[in-house]
């Protein structure tokens, strides 16, 4: 289909983010993975898989903090380069750490299609909910070059898929409008960590221009008929 060059994102599906045994499992996590798996099959012009990958000192281990516990606490993580921007961040149980059996990618999840796996979360001094960058502006701390990457595509349109919904898929989705692609999150293919305040969550990521849609919408359809 002339001008429509799509791309798959598929955000963490790890073992950490899955039940049952995952550090920070994101309930009925693993469930989503048949439905990726048709997504992974349709002709994507490059289909993308996203994981985190964290150092053992990552700022977002509650572990990292003295007197801090996981869920509840926040804390605020300060621009390396310019301590005049902070943000407030949630501070989460160990989970993800390179090359521990809890950072890889669900063994239901058909890799074989995947055209690209991208490592994010790797700095230890920021939180990197986002595929593309970290929330810091002035300067920016890291960037992992997804938003080139698919350029150099020609890609239009980006369609999100994975975990979790209320955090990694969001950032992704909002940042992927931010960029200027024709963004899609897939609603069945998602899972929220905290599920009751999903459909408020919804409302921030479609005032960034992004669409929450279905697996039996047009815009998924529309992938059918791609060339």
């Amino acid at each position: 289909m002339a001008g429509f060059r799509p791309a798959l994102i598929v955000v963490d599906l790890q073992e950490d983010f899955c039940p049952p045994n995952g550090s920070l499992a994101v309930a009925n996590g693993r469930d989503i993975a048949p439905l990726v798996n048709k997504l992974l099959a349709l002709p994507f012009v490059v289909r993308i898989a996203t994981k985190d990958w964290h150092p053992r000192d990552h700022i977002s281990f509650a572990i990292n903090h003295e007197g801090k516990a996981p869920f509840e606490d926040m804390i605020t993580i300060v621009n390396p380069h310019n301590p005049s921007e902070t943000y407030e961040s949630r501070l989460w149980p160990v989970h993800c750490v390179q090359g521990t059996p809890g950072a890889e990618l669900i063994p239901e999840l058909h890799v074989s299609q995947l055209d690209v796996v991208l490592e994010k979360g790797t700095d230890p001094r920021v939180e990197m909910y986002s595929p593309f960058y970290d929330p810091f502006t002035s300067p920016r701390v890291y960037d992992s070059g997804l938003a080139q990457a698919l350029r150099g595509k020609e890609v239009t349109d980006v369609y999100v898929v994975g975990l979790a919904a209320d955090y990694c898929v969001k950032n992704a989705a909002i940042d992927a409008a931010k960029e200027g692609f024709k963004t899609y999150l897939i609603e069945e293919c998602t899972r929220a960590v905290d599920a009751p305040a999903w459909p408020e969550c919804k409302k921030d990521i479609e005032a960034s221009g992004a669409q929450i849609v279905g697996m039996d919408g047009p815009e998924v359809r529309r992938l059918m008929t791609a060339q």
